[in-house]
């Protein structure tokens, strides 16, 4: 029954398109069967911070750089980002650094202030913000689109059809981590959602192993795992000074660290 279930996904579903999606984005290909790597950090804190960040992660390889300048945090006294003036940073970094750029909507009243962004993402708690899906999917920009912390594969998807259905075809969903009941680890991060999303879906995968752990140590295990289970791309949350950092430090590894884990990423990736 579930596997019947499942082929009502009509526009993301193997059962209307069998051969995989590719997503051109800024002379970079995401689906082809190659590694995109995603890096950067939780927030954009200021303009150094960011400027030596990209500069960093470029050098070490990276194809996107993320930032956070809209940051939904639990707690309504935490650091919510530089909003509008982050975006303005991210962009000057995409012009002077020549990086593209990955960055979180929680407002389809922002969407204009996103024109030039080269890949949009959909954080977890608006994975079922169905108003801003359909914003998004009257766009042609590439969406990033997380998975909800309690949402199936099915919700996921279903999800994905929102921004399909409206004609923008350009989505990739990513695996980031589910709420389970160990509390050792922020998240539990589902390896298997990889080779179930391939079965279900020809849209391409990514894995966020900082969200999917919290725990920087366990960053480069998990994602040298996605890579083996065959994710198409890596979203890794990466600062310079992760001691310090106003979100998330406890999951960042350093520019140092990356330039390691990549390496042995694609390795890896060459192998299979």
């Amino acid at each position: 029954m579930e596997e019947i279930r499942y082929k009502r996904l009509m526009l993301s579903g193997r059962e209307t398109q069998e051969e995989n999606s590719v997503i051109e984005i800024s002379g970079k290909r995401i689906g082809d069967g190659g590694l995109t790597v995603i890096a950067g950090p939780c927030s954009v804190e200021s303009e150094s911070q960011i400027f030596s960040i990209a500069e960093s992660v470029k050098k070490a390889g990276a194809d996107f750089l993320r930032g956070g300048a809209y940051k939904p945090r639990t707690s309504p006294y935490d650091f919510q980002g530089l909003e509008a003036e982050g975006v303005r940073l991210l962009l000057r970094v995409r012009e002077e650094v020549g990086i593209p750029i990955v960055t979180e909507i929680v407002d389809a009243a922002n969407l204009d202030l996103f024109a030039d962004i080269d890949i949009i993402q959909v954080g977890s708690r608006n994975m079922q913000n169905f108003a801003l899906l359909k914003a998004l999917g009257k766009t042609k920009k590439p969406i990033l689109l997380k998975r909800g912390y309690a949402a199936t594969y099915k919700e996921l998807l279903t999800s994905a059809e929102y921004i399909l259905a409206e004609g923008n075809p350009n989505v990739i969903v990513c695996e980031r981590g589910i709420r389970t009941f160990e509390t050792y680890t922020r998240n539990t991060l589902d390896i298997a959602a990889v080779p179930a999303i391939k079965k279900l879906s020809h849209l391409p995968i990514a894995v966020d192993p900082s969200h999917g752990s919290g725990r920087s140590e366990f960053v480069k295990a998990l994602s040298l795992a996605a890579v083996a289970a065959g994710a198409d791309a890596l979203m890794i949350e990466v600062h310079n000074h992760p001691e310090e950092a106003l979100s998330d430090g406890k999951q960042s590894i350093t520019p140092d660290e990356f330039a390691v884990l990549i390496n042995k990423a694609k390795a890896i990736k060459e192998v299979i």
